[in-house]
């Protein structure tokens, strides 16, 4: 995965968590104790499995 920004992480992260909280399927096995969506964002993301592509409209 290439190297993301700091407000990439969190806006990937953010919309990951708004996807989970409305009932989004999650990529990975998550603990029983754990429902707070932004946790589970994160571990998705520690894992590179979240379904979300950044594109840099900066290179041409």
């Amino acid at each position: 995965m290439d190297k993301h920004s700091r407000f990439e992480k969190a806006r990937i992260i953010g919309s990951r968590a708004l996807q989970i909280s409305m009932g989004a399927p999650v990529s990975i096995d998550v603990p029983e104790d754990t429902i707070d969506p932004v946790l589970i964002a994160q571990m998705e993301y520690d894992q590179e499995v979240i379904p979300i592509t950044v594109i840099d409209r900066e290179k041409k």
